[in-house]
């Protein structure tokens, strides 16, 4: 054939461990044509007129290969056409140079600058090109003394650090690291660090305790529970209403041993979780620097959360993106709690953005930026809020990098919040001999819509086909076929919603058609997309917004109603539009708000608006009309 193959190593370490890459050259290749190969094969996009081949002797190679080990090269005719058939081998290597251009990035935060590059040569030290970087960022006031210049490798498995030597010049120890393996030069970068007292303090956050105790009671559970060392470990906060505080821990060994043991510890019969989180330096945030705090979902959206979740840890500073099935929310906004400015994006269905939301709500008031703008990365199944705000159906594999950009460049909007207060006045179905008391009032938090009947009837079959089999719902198709599947099921039933329930409007009594089910709409997408309320003008209502403090109120007929409304063909009943409702119950009912569903005994609803409205972004149609094009 006219082609030849070679072995490639990268630098001494490759040919001490053996490890080469192979690549296929033509015979009559030229010098550069090979070097393009070969770096080409390790992933350097380098000038390749910076690089050369060294010969990588045959003798030497065979005292190692696979072949002599197999005994295969014993007989001397043999010997002769497998030495013919070794691949040649050559090692790559950096040519020397007299001066070139480093890259110092700083160990602290600079808007605006990643790095600053710096030319040096054979006379440059180390304690030299960290007296030429210190006036490029900022600090050529300060002593010399209190810098260092530290070597970072940003390996696949590890990361090493290493303090350099103030004398060592700076061109040899490029010459090392390229010698070494011209691979590990590209994962290599150098800080210049402030020297600091190193001081060990680790925050843990641990969750799961019983909810409104005082400090003392918290230290104590902690004290018969976990047996803290209080001369090493203090409760920093307190967050009574969820039941959590933050430990601080000087001890790292004390701190590994109570976060081993939280795992297998109960309260109550309630399992603790505990987070590290980190500690931020917001005195050293710019003021006009507004970071994104994360939270992901890895369990929505099949395994797309889950790789979103390795995607943004990469991109961004892994300590500001929080896993919500460890934890939750609460972590998250706590180690941002002292950040005077900051946005938030949302990784899931519109459950989990509810749940982020109603933590928001909870913790507002012990955040300095009490009313951070919340973005959305659509992984549910319907994604209804996630349409409205122009983020699309759902997340279909974007590149993570064009997410943040659209994120930074996405549009504050304000959105009302509605509170649901659930008066049972009858004991919960299953009482023992109905002596059981009424269910307590429960309070929701509602974003999107709140459905009674048929509605709430449907997602709660889903709901407990889900429970079923969790494992089959792992797919926006498959989850839609099953909403269709018990719909199917439904379409003959005959209901009297409107004979079961009485309406009450900002205090008047309205009047329900023949009905099947009743809902109350925040925001102008249900069912995955559906127009309920429809867009035809109507002298008798204002046209619905987000942020207008009123709900609109529609009624559907049935299963093929909500199908026709689905697919485009018709809207809902309009019924009413205010900012107060009462409903009463006459008989249990299925509920559902946000999605979430279940069986609601007779008494009263009450919907109101929740507290001041909540800031969300929304996608810039500029941004679309980019991406577009």
């Amino acid at each position: 054939s006219g082609k030849q193959t070679l072995k490639i190593f990268d630098g001494n370490d490759a040919v001490k461990r053996n490890q080469f890459r192979l690549i296929s050259v033509p015979r009559i290749a030229k010098n550069e044509e090979v070097v393009e190969a070969a770096l080409r094969a390790y992933y350097i996009n380098d000038d390749q007129q910076e690089y050369e081949l060294q010969t990588f002797t045959q003798q030497v190679l065979l005292s190692d290969d696979v072949i002599n080990r197999n005994d295969a090269a014993e007989d001397s005719n043999l010997g002769s056409v497998f030495r013919e058939s070794v691949p040649e081998a050559w090692i790559i290597r950096a040519k020397p140079k007299d001066e070139e251009v480093i890259r110092i990035y700083p160990a602290w935060l600079k808007v605006g600058m990643a790095y600053v590059s710096l030319r040096v040569n054979k006379d440059s030290t180390v304690q030299s090109v960290i007296k030429e970087v210190l006036p490029l960022l900022g600090r050529q006031t300060e002593c010399l003394q209190n810098f260092k210049l530290v070597e970072v490798l940003m390996g696949s498995k590890q990361v090493q650090r290493m303090v350099l030597d103030n004398q060592e010049p700076i061109l040899n120890r490029l010459k090392d690291i390229r010698k070494t393996s011209i691979r590990q030069m590209n994962q290599t970068r150098f800080y210049i660090v402030e020297n600091s007292k190193s001081i060990v303090q680790v925050n843990l956050f641990v969750s799961g305790l019983p909810p409104q105790l005082s400090p003392e009671e918290y230290t104590n559970i902690l004290k018969e529970e976990l047996a803290i060392k209080t001369n090493v470990v203090s409760v920093s906060h307190v967050y009574q209403a969820q039941g959590a505080v933050v430990l601080q821990i000087s001890c790292f060994s004390e701190a590994e041993r109570i976060y081993m043991l939280v795992k297998d510890t109960v309260v109550n019969d309630k399992p603790l979780n505990a987070v590290v989180i980190p500690a931020v330096m917001a005195s050293k945030i710019p003021q006009n620097c507004c970071p994104l705090l994360v939270f992901v979902n890895p369990k929505s959206g099949g395994l797309k959360g889950r790789d979103l979740l390795y995607s943004f840890r990469k991109l961004l500073n892994p300590h500001q993106v929080f896993e919500l099935t460890n934890g939750g929310p609460l972590p998250g906004f706590h180690t941002f709690s002292k950040v005077p400015s900051f946005r938030v994006l949302v990784c899931g269905g519109d459950g989990t953005v509810g749940w982020v939301l109603g933590a928001l709500e909870e913790i507002r008031h012990k955040l300095v930026c009490s009313e951070p703008s919340v973005a959305i990365l659509p992984l549910g199944t319907g994604n209804d809020l996630g349409r409205v705000l122009r983020w699309g159906a759902g997340y279909s594999g974007e590149d993570p990098y064009s997410i943040l950009i659209s994120v930074d460049e996405a549009d504050d909007v304000l959105m009302d919040r509605w509170t649901i207060l659930l008066d049972a006045e009858e004991p919960a179905e299953g009482a023992e001999n109905g002596i059981a008391e009424p269910e307590p009032p429960k309070i929701v938090q509602m974003n999107n819509y709140c459905g009674l009947g048929i509605d709430a009837e449907l997602s709660l079959d889903f709901h407990h086909a889900r429970e079923e089999e969790p494992g089959k719902f792992n797919s926006r198709f498959h989850n839609k076929g099953v909403y269709v599947k018990v719909g199917l099921q439904k379409i003959s039933h005959t209901r009297n919603l409107h004979k079961d329930i009485k309406l009450q409007v900002d205090q008047h009594e309205v009047e329900l058609p023949s009905i099947e089910g009743l809902i109350f709409i925040n925001i102008p997408s249900w069912g995955s997309g559906a127009d309920l309320w429809g867009s035809e003008s109507d002298n008798r209502f204002e046209k619905p917004r987000i942020d207008d403090g009123l709900l609109e109120v529609v009624g559907v007929t049935g299963v093929v109603h909500m199908g026709q409304v689905q697919g485009g063909f018709r809207s809902g009943i309009r019924i009413a539009q205010g900012s107060y409702f009462r409903v009463t119950l006459l008989k249990p009912i299925p509920v559902q708000v946000d999605g979430e569903p279940w069986i609601q005994a007779p008494g009263q609803i009450i919907i109101s608006a929740a507290g001041p409205k909540v800031h969300m972004l929304k996608k810039s149609k500029q941004k679309q009309k980019k991406t577009g094009s």
